[in-house]
């Protein structure tokens, strides 16, 4: 339907919140929340209550040679779900 990505963010916090039942995704800085809500609902078969979102603004820094690199924008959601529904890609497996 839509040509873009979501890539899910795992990190020791964001696997804490998807305890929680908020799971956090970074998509196209382009999107709205309608769209977003969409894309996840049937890529992942879940229901989304409700969404969060952040934009973080490109960047440039020198690396430790001195050449600029730029960051893209993008932007940061956090999705929380329907009760007992979980998306497999935020469960840890056992020790």
């Amino acid at each position: 339907m839509y040509n873009t990505k979501i890539k899910p963010v795992l990190t020791e916090k964001s696997l804490k919140q998807a305890k929680n039942g908020l799971y956090t995704f970074i998509v196209d800085f382009h999107l709205d929340k309608n769209i977003t809500r969409t894309m996840i609902e049937k890529l992942f078969n879940v229901h989304v209550i409700s969404i969060k979102s952040m934009n973080y603004r490109k960047s440039e820094k020198k690396n430790y040679k001195g050449i600029k690199q730029t960051k893209k924008a993008i932007k940061k959601v956090i999705v929380s779900l329907k009760d007992k529904e979980k998306i497999d890609i935020f469960e840890e497996k056992g020790k």
